[in-house]
């Protein structure tokens, strides 16, 4: 009944969409009468026997059979022969019911309506004309048994079975499929859903595992090295001795004081500058005039030790192990979704400005447009083929019709997601052929495009050349202005605007912070922020202040109002392995709050840190592969993770 209750509604919201109001007066008229019950057997049987033979509507109980008549196949003639024979025995309990209710009216009025009908049919119904003349009908042999309580309860059940069996048997029709097809698509969206859940916790335990193997791989190795240096030190010790019984008392001295000089100075050099493990080694060395083997031994496996611990991201604290990436909880999520349209490694991700829509993009140059709620209309979903890597991707801030689209071979495509069509197709000049990055303005109808040129025989994604900042006009499609960058600029790797679009922050690959009036169209400020390669850039949530994240994993926090000014800073170096740099760029997004930062990862699980905060952090659940980009959303508590596996994972904070 649910089924066919939806498939109503789809009826009339089409009706209603097409204007056929007409059309939909006379459904909705048919409706209130439905003589077919939506083919319910109970229903059918009800209107049958107690309500037209009950309340003698003969007209309507004829009309209610022709229908059936119709619904059945001509060609299933066992079918078509069964319903005949039904029909004649209800016509006729329709007359005994009448007789036995003292109606004998009704049973003229009935032949003198339907009797010609009945005549063509067959000679059966010709002594049934006499039977409202008869004094005792129910006692004459020809007519006795349809007067029977039984005659009437197996044609009752006989009704019944028919019915049951060709309703069971009845071909759905299309609108009433999908209603069944739409819950059976629910079931296995929960059933994946639970299924991910489960995978997530199964490859969460694998890693815990590994990395459980790991470190008894590591302790091993660290006991293997003691012993190793232990024998060394033995070694050396026991030829010292030896050598300085064949020296003189005169020789021996100045030796030990020549040894004792070197010690002191090469040794404090090279030890001073590896952390305060090695210099107590030096201390050792300047306060004790003799110093024996077994506290070189001991100094030696310390620092050994230490330096394998910050190798592993894990440093030891008061003799309590310090918490490292690796360690942080396992984010916990109230839904996750996650999305396989994609045939290669994912480049790029975008929730649009509403965050009903997602843009994404895969290193084979194609781009789709999807959703993750299935309450959301799928209009707009689409495949966009590029035919070239797709390096960018920028939604328009006001709406979510636009998106644009940046290539690596200078092209920046405008895509219209109702229309489902590019609108718009532009070039950069042939010297810039890379388009890193793509801002609309949060205001204005415009947006600045940073490309770049590239230096031939280098694989690295950092070895473009110069920079080009365009600002495009998006009412006439063209560019508007060149933003003033000063002769042989490094190139752009991403774009920020502020909330009012009146300022643009830009990163460099030489690790400088550029910041523009758009007014003026000039370069205000600008310093250098870090040694190597910014990937990205974005302001904080009060905007005094701004977010650089560096190749080489620094997260750094600057102050707008004091210039240089460190607020916070991370080393996420352990996710931005040069591995994985060199293929792709790594990125991070602040939520709308701005607590939370999500940096891409060369692992399958990506940091999420808490800003300022005492918390350490978060783990997303695993992809299978490197996270190659991040988002979050524009107003509520979800994320977004691409990764090489293909996949895209959206996921939303309990």
């Amino acid at each position: 009944m649910e089924n066919m209750q939806y498939a109503e509604e789809l009826v009339r919201e089409f009706l209603v969409f097409r204007g056929f109001t007409n059309t939909l007066q006379a459904f909705e008229k048919e409706l209130s009468t439905d003589i077919g019950k939506g083919f319910q057997v109970d229903k059918i049987l009800n209107l049958i026997f107690s309500v037209y033979i009950t309340n003698f509507q003969a007209e309507k109980l004829v009309g209610l059979l022709s229908f059936f008549k119709q619904c059945v196949s001509s060609s299933e003639t066992v079918l078509t022969a069964t319903l005949a024979k039904l029909e004649i025995s209800i016509l006729r309990y329709y007359i005994v019911h009448a007789l036995q209710s003292g109606r004998k009216d009704k049973v003229v009025e009935f032949f003198g309506t339907n009797g010609n009908d009945l005549l063509l049919r067959g000679q059966d119904w010709t002594s049934w004309f006499a039977i409202p003349y008869l004094k005792n009908p129910s006692l004459d042999p020809q007519f006795r048994i349809y007067f029977t309580k039984e005659w009437y309860e197996a044609l009752r059940l006989s009704v019944r079975n028919f019915f049951s069996e060709i309703f069971n048997g009845t071909r759905l029709p299309a609108l009433l499929k999908i209603s069944s097809e739409k819950n059976t698509v629910k079931h296995l969206k929960k059933d994946i859903k639970q299924l991910n859940m489960k995978l997530s916790q199964l490859q969460a335990l694998l890693e815990e595992k590994e990395a459980q193997l790991n470190r008894l791989k590591n302790n091993s190795e660290a006991i293997k090295y003691a012993n190793t240096g232990r024998t060394k030190n033995s070694t050396l010790a026991s030829g010292v001795n030896e050598e300085s019984l064949l020296l003189s008392t005169n020789s021996s001295e100045a030796c030990a004081t020549t040894a004792t000089h070197m010690g002191s100075t090469e040794m404090g050099q090279t030890w001073a500058s590896s952390g305060p493990a090695l210099s107590r080694f030096t201390a050792n060395m300047s306060g004790n005039d003799s110093i024996s083997p077994s506290k070189l031994e001991f100094e030696d496996v310390g620092a050994g030790d230490i330096i394998q611990m910050f190798n592993d991201g894990l440093y030891t604290e008061n003799g309590r192990d310090a918490q490292g990436e690796e360690d942080f909880p396992e984010v916990k999520v109230d839904f996750l979704e996650t999305f396989l349209g994609h045939t290669s490694p994912i480049s790029c991700c975008r929730f649009s400005s509403s965050g009903n829509n997602i843009a994404s993009a895969s290193v084979d140059g194609t781009v789709r447009i999807w959703t993750y709620d299935s309450s959301t209309p799928a209009s707009r979903n689409a495949t966009i083929y590029c035919g070239t890597e797709i390096m960018s991707l920028e939604w328009e801030c006001k709406s979510d019709r636009l998106l644009l689209i940046g290539t690596a071979d200078g092209g920046i495509k405008a895509w219209n997601v109702d229309a489902k069509r590019v609108v718009c197709d532009l070039n950069t000049t042939e010297a810039f052929p890379s388009v890193l990055d793509l801002k609309c303005s949060p205001v204005e109808p415009i947006f600045v495009s940073a490309a770049a040129s590239r230096r031939y025989g280098s694989s690295n994604i950092y070895s473009w050349g110069f920079a080009s900042l365009t600002v495009w006009n998006m009412k006439t499609w063209k560019a508007m202005t060149v933003l003033p960058l000063g002769e042989d600029p490094p190139a752009i790797t991403s774009l920020c605007f502020n909330h009012n679009g009146k300022i643009l922050a830009a990163s460099a690959v030489d690790g400088m912070i550029h910041i523009f009036d758009m007014s003026a169209g000039l370069q205000i400020t600008g310093w250098p922020a870090h040694d190597s390669s910014i990937s990205s850039i974005l302001f904080g949530p009060d905007e005094t202040s701004i977010f650089s994240l560096g190749s080489d994993g620094k997260i750094i926090e600057w102050s707008l109002q004091n210039q240089g000014q460190v607020l916070w800073t991370r080393n996420c170096s352990r996710f931005c392995d040069p591995e994985s740099s060199k293929s792709c760029r790594h990125e991070m997004a602040l939520d709308v709050n701005g607590r939370r930062l999500l940096v891409t990862s060369g692992s399958v699980r990506a940091p999420i840190y808490q800003v300022r905060g005492h918390a350490s952090g978060m783990r997303t659940l695993p992809h299978g592969a490197a996270i190659t980009t991040v988002d979050w959303h524009p107003t509520l508590p979800m994320f977004l993770t691409g990764s090489a596996d293909h996949s895209v994972q959206v996921m939303s904070l309990s």
